[in-house]
């Protein structure tokens, strides 16, 4: 059975990742790009589904023994484990070199002390666990192959076959190194170059060093925020610039239930706020590619703005289940694509409009096609902010009139006239500063319980939301405003958890909630950083610090967040490690750093 959440560790090329468990299991891996079929599934089934495990050698039917120890090195995606065994102590060293040509995934073994027995099982199932390869030697090097893939071994250690396995047993001595590298490549082409295995690592951890030094953070939460650009640097794919809200698919918000769904896409939601954090922290260059991969995006069509597309770019991502996967803890079905791709979320165009306004006010280079498409998006919402949508939560339920929806759109509007007032661009700055009152009286109007002091999820509706946090961040209200303050007293009320963490919305259990789904699900990670922020924003800045440092508690010992908090059982779930969590992290560090600047 998979470890839990928590227990894997990421690594990656910044084009495809790899989860790795405590007991030094590759349990998910995705050849050549995120998106796809998957080469080790066996996160999402069994071992028979694929998985490749490195380790001290263990009697056949025990569980494999966890890591006794395991860090990054230093601010890098390097990971190392350790093990100690009676033998001795023994150290597997895992990365991804930022690529070069094949994809490649790299372990080391290093002997510490002692003389240690280990074995490497490695399984390699494509189509997601669903077709064995015909494994066979070419000279020393074993390759996997079945339809357009090709997987090749290489390694200095004696290798064996059995159970349609490759296995190797051998044992390492203090300063002893054994390497093993697989290398995806299509099944045409002649075999991958050989791999450098020490060079690689040299270079991987060059690259990272490098990479953090832009880095322009220097507060108390430096090595949270650290850790969690380094994870966004992961989970962005270099040749087009777009990121990917998680590397997983189908891990469960509800474990056991069917809140499972494939994250391996581009969010313009997640990107746009995704590169706010990055401007905000000195990557421009990663802000730059993924306004040109947004550009490239919805090229030719931006009317009918999709909320997510694929990683290249791509429009088409037809959802279906795969019923050869028992799923996560047997959370089932298991997803692939995103049905949510066709939905209408007029939120969206405020979250890619505050994106593009933030570019231009930070002064990253000025493309006129940004500026167009930002005219274009709101010629759009001029005549479509007043329709119902499924908002941001992606309901499976009726379009209703989301609150956080319209103050998106007000979001758009007013952004949108800040570039007509800096004078860059001409428009209808009278007409759409109508409208921009409009929208806001509109949802003051119609989205505010007046007799519970709140803005509710939709109008007319009841239900609270955590999006609505957003409203002072975003600037709708200012946060002294009676009905801002409301409206976060009403969350905590409502929708927090025993230990103050924040729930989306509610759910209704063995019934359809709000969302058109069965099940319940845990405390959303990014809505209790938003709780934070505000908390800071209202003054209550001691109180915003506490729920922050209970949340960086909440990482795993690598410092990653999945994308809820299961409450009732303690633990993470969702897909991992998630983009939607690492982002407000670093957003709140940076409101609370700038709190005890002024001396909040």
């Amino acid at each position: 059975m998979a470890g839990r959440i928590e227990d894997y560790a990421l690594i990656g090329d910044m084009q495809t990742a790899a989860l790795v468990c405590r007991d030094g299991t590759a349990d998910w891996l995705c050849l050549p790009r995120f998106d796809s079929h998957a080469t080790f599934a066996g996160l999402l089934g069994t071992e028979e589904h694929g998985f490749w495990r490195i380790g001290p050698a263990h009697p056949s039917g025990a569980a494999p023994p966890h890591a006794d120890r395991r860090r990054y090195r230093g601010d890098s995606l390097v990971l190392e484990s350790e093990w100690d065994t009676p033998r001795g102590t023994v150290r597997v060293i895992d990365f991804m070199p930022p690529r070069d040509g094949a994809p490649q995934l790299i372990r080391i073994v290093e002997g510490v002390s002692g003389r240690v027995p280990m074995r490497s099982s490695l399984r390699m199932r494509f189509s997601y666990g669903r077709v064995v390869p015909w494994v066979h030697k070419v000279g020393d090097r074993t390759v996997a192959v079945a339809g357009p893939d090709s997987v090749w071994l290489d390694t200095s250690a004696e290798t064996f076959g059995k159970d349609l396995t490759t296995y190797s047993d051998f044992t390492v001595s203090p300063g002893e190194r054994v390497a093993f590298t697989i290398s995806w490549q299509p099944s045409h082409r002649e075999a991958p170059a050989l791999p450098d295995p020490e060079g690689s690592l040299e270079a991987t951890e060059e690259f990272w060093r490098e990479w953090v030094e832009h880095c322009t953070y220097h507060g108390p939460y430096r090595d949270a925020v650290v850790r969690s650009l380094i994870t966004l640097k992961a989970l962005t794919y270099a040749p087009t610039g777009g990121i990917v809200a998680a590397p997983t698919t189908s891990l469960p918000e509800d474990i056991g239930g069917c809140r499972n769904w494939d994250y391996r896409f581009t969010w313009l939601r997640d990107a746009a706020i995704t590169l706010s954090s990055l401007l905000r922290t000195g990557y421009r260059e990663e802000a730059r590619a993924w306004r040109e991969w947004l550009l490239r995006a919805v090229a030719g069509d931006p009317e009918n703005l999709q909320i997510m597309y694929g990683i290249a770019g791509e429009r088409e991502l037809g959802e279906a289940e795969l019923p050869w996967l028992p799923g996560y803890e047997n959370s089932s079905p298991v997803r692939i694509g995103n049905g949510a791709a066709g939905q209408l979320q007029l939120d969206v165009y405020g979250e890619v409009t505050e994106a593009l306004h933030l570019a231009h006010m930070t002064g990253l280079a000025r493309n006129d096609y940004a500026s167009l498409l930002q005219l274009r998006l709101i010629g759009y919402l001029e005549d479509h902010w007043n329709e119902p949508d499924e908002g941001i939560w992606e309901v499976r339920g009726p379009r209703r009139h989301f609150v956080h929806s319209k103050v998106m759109a007000w979001v758009a509007v007013d952004r949108t006239i800040k570039l007509l007032e800096s004078g860059d661009v001409d428009g209808p700055l009278e007409r759409w500063r109508e409208l921009r009152d409009d929208i806001h009286r509109d949802v003051c109007e119609k989205g505010y319980d007046k007799e519970r002091n709140t803005f509710t999820q939709s109008y007319g509706s009841k239900e609270l939301d955590a999006s609505l946090l957003l409203i002072p961040q975003m600037g709708f209200l200012p946060p002294d405003d009676k009905r801002v303050i409301g409206t976060i007293e009403a969350i905590q009320r409502e929708l927090s958890t025993p230990d103050g963490f924040v729930l989306r919305y509610p759910t209704a259990g063995e019934d359809a909630g709000v969302d058109g789904l069965e099940g319940d699900e845990g405390a959303f990670l990014a809505c209790s950083f938003w709780l934070a922020d505000d908390l800071a924003m209202i003054g209550r800045v001691d109180e915003a610090r506490q729920l922050f440092e209970r949340l960086l508690a909440l990482r795993n010992d690598l410092g990653l967040l999945a994308e809820e908090w299961d409450p009732r059982l303690q633990r993470q779930v969702g897909n991992f490690p998630q983009a939607f969590s690492h982002v407000p992290l670093i957003d709140t560090a940076l409101r609370l750093t700038a709190s005890s600047a002024f001396g909040g």
